[in-house]
Order: C-alpha cells, then structure tokens, then sequence
C-alpha cells in the first residue's frame, strides 16, 4: 500500500476534524430542541416569528444597531432556543398585532400582552408576568392628577387599542355623567408617540404600563409619575387558538426556562422580578 504523503495525512486529519466538529454542533443542536414543533404549526420553517410593538421599553424597543431588545426579547429569544427555531422580531403596531397574527405575519405575539377574556376568544395565552398600567404627568405633578377619576377636564395621551385606551374611553363617558369638564383623550398608532405629546406639552398625563413608566421616568428628565398602579393583570404570549401544537411546545419551553433559571435571570437583568409570574 503506498504511503499517503505529510500533507496529505495533515490535510486528513483536519478533514476528520472538521467533520467531528459539524456532527457535533449538529449532534449539540438536536439536544439542545427537545421540544418538537410540527412545520405544519410555523409560518416559515426553522424560525418562529414574533409580532412585537417594538416601543415599549424595557419590555421591547429598539436598541443600538436596530436591533430588538427588552424583556420580552430576551425570554421569545431564550424559548425559541428551547425549540431549537431561530428568533426573527417583526415591529408590529400594537392596535393591530392580534389581526396581525390571525393573517399569518408571524407565529406569536410577543409585546407585554394582557390575558383579558376577550382576547383569549381569538388566542391563547401562556402567561409569565403579571403588571399594571401608570400616569406620567409633567415634573411637580402641576394639575394634582391622582388618577384615572381626576382626568375629567384634563387632556391624556395613550397607545391605540391597548387596555388604558378602553379604561380612559369608559372615563370620558364617567366625566360626562358627572356633569364634570371633558376628559380629552388623544389616542397613538405607537407608544412612543404618545409619551412625545406629555414631553412637548400636548398633553396633561400620559398613561402606559408600569415598567414604561418607571424606564422613561429614570431615563428621562421632566416627568413623574402619579405613584399609582391601575388594573393589575397578567401577560404573556399569544397564539392562534387553532394552533395548539405550538401554544403547547411554547408553554413546555417556559416550563424549561423557568426551571433551570433562565427566566429568572432574564426578568433580573432588566430590573422586573416584581412581575416576573410566580407559577
């Protein structure tokens, strides 16, 4: 048998090594997706899209690069793992992240989106957080706003279609029957923009979830909050009801993640363990 020469015994042995190294990154990946999710249940295959109103941080926002970051972010990112999917963000505007999902523009909504029992005639929810809204008025709280009740006469901006939108709409007609001043209510296609008009001065309050609120009043000068928390509720992710395959393999990676403590790690990390769901 002739002798294979140095360099080609080299070139050998790097072959063989490379090839050990592919199976076992294959061998790692097919461990690490113990979860199995059906195709059938993922609008693309080898990903699972999340609808996202990318404007609410700390929970989800851009960050440097345009790239999405927040609570939510980290844990769809931490549970698509699980799965063995790769993550990809769609920015969705919050009024219509539910149709969204229902024409097929992702796989799950991801956005701090509350189990009410009328969403849950459309999706089903896995929860994992529980939260309350707030008001952010301008530094000194000038027009001594204590809460929703004492907006009649004041001017509040909001996001579309979220729960302080329905909540400030019942107030207006609250106002109305008390023969108070109107209570005038600005509604936003992004959460962004309704904070922008409190910081310009549009508006008296701007009313958003408690985290927002906490972020923006550590990140930015001039605003407070009014130091209440309304409406408590839980949140999680969404699917379609039709598609309980997934709804179940997502519920058995938070299950993972929460047990050997990723979950924990990931609501630390952005300063949310008070709403991290206690299961």
């Amino acid at each position: 048998m002739p002798a294979i020469p140095r360099r080609s015994r080299a070139a050998v042995v790097i072959f063989a090594a490379l090839a050990c190294a592919v199976v076992t990154q294959q061998a790692f990946a097919r461990q690490r997706a113990t979860i199995p999710v059906p195709s059938s249940s993922l609008s693309h295959g080898g990903e699972l899209q999340f609808c996202s109103d990318l404007t609410s941080p700390p929970l989800e926002s851009m960050g440097p690069q345009h790239k999405p970051v927040g609570l939510d972010i980290d844990l769809g990112n931490a549970v698509a793992k699980q799965l063995g999917l790769k993550p990809v963000w769609i920015n969705t505007v919050f009024a219509s992240i539910i149709p969204s999902l229902q024409a097929g523009h992702c796989d799950a909504i991801m956005s701090e989106l509350r189990d009410r029992p009328d969403r849950r005639k459309v999706v089903d929810f896995v929860d994992y957080g529980a939260s309350g809204r707030a008001l952010l008025v301008r530094k000194g709280n000038p027009l001594h706003i204590s809460g929703i009740a004492s907006l009649c006469g004041k001017s509040v901006a909001v996001e579309t279609g979220t729960g302080f939108s329905i909540a400030l709409a019942a107030q207006v007609t609250a106002c109305a029957k008390a023969g108070k001043p109107a209570l005038k209510v600005q509604m936003f296609q992004r959460d962004s923009d309704a904070f922008q008009q409190l910081v310009v001065g549009h508006v008296d309050a701007y009313a958003t979830t408690r985290e927002t609120a906490a972020y923006l009043v550590a990140k930015i000068g001039g605003v407070q909050s009014t130091g209440l928390t309304f409406d408590p509720e839980k949140f999680g992710v969404a699917t379609l009801k039709d598609n309980r395959p997934l709804h179940n393999a997502i519920a058995q990676a938070f299950k993972q993640i929460d047990a050997n403590g990723t979950a924990r790690k990931i609501f630390a990390k952005w300063g949310l363990l008070a709403d991290m769901l206690k299961r």
